[in-house]
């Protein structure tokens, strides 16, 4: 296996914990009967939008793909569907950002729209991760050359996002603070409150 391969799956697996980590602080106001946390949402979402949609997406789209393309036609059908995926995953993003902002601003009458944008989005996230890891990474594996790896690699290893275990970069260092600090152990990232 390859680092960028290992890259891809760490960072599926980040967003998949904050994404669960999202649907759980949702499950916990309701079942309280209060208004979630909408700071943390908004900082977790935030942390959506730049780390999984805006640099893993882009560097898979204009990276990864045109590879893939140039060595195998096999990887034409595959590769249009991941990307019109992304596509419609940056314009989902938007949808549940504004959901959260109609939910924040207009309260319990706005609670249902967002869950549901947000549901969806996550079920669509999950299914994207899923084609990815299960067909094109293992075509990756075996189409790919050496030279194509080395170019890969040194790409995906800049940027690397901090839920995955690095050390965040000054300018997303608050972010990361941020959302450790606001959501609870027991929902899934930060430390527990007292």
């Amino acid at each position: 296996m390859h680092k960028t391969t290992d890259i891809i799956r760490q960072e599926h697996a980040a967003l998949s914990a904050m994404l669960r980590s999202i649907l759980l602080l949702l499950a916990q106001s309701r079942r309280e009967g209060t208004l979630p946390d909408f700071t943390a949402l908004r900082a977790m979402l935030f942390y959506v939008d730049e780390f999984p949609e805006q640099r893993h997406h882009r560097k898979e789209s204009e990276l990864l793909f045109p590879k893939l393309r140039a060595r195998t036609p096999l990887s034409r059908d595959l590769l249009d569907e991941l990307d019109h995926q992304h596509g419609r995953s940056e314009r989902a993003i938007r949808e549940v950002e504004h959901a959260l902002l109609g939910f924040e601003m207009m309260g319990e009458p706005r609670r249902g729209p967002f869950e549901r944008a947000m549901e969806w989005y996550v079920d669509h996230y999950r299914a994207h991760m899923s084609l990815e890891e299960q067909q094109l990474l293992p075509l990756a594996e075996r189409v790919l050359t050496p030279t194509d790896w080395a170019e890969l690699d040194a790409a995906f290893e800049q940027n690397r996002d901090p839920f995955t275990g690095h050390a965040p970069t000054a300018d997303y260092a608050a972010l990361f603070s941020r959302i450790v600090a606001l959501v609870p152990a027991p929902i899934g990232l930060g430390p527990a409150r007292a």
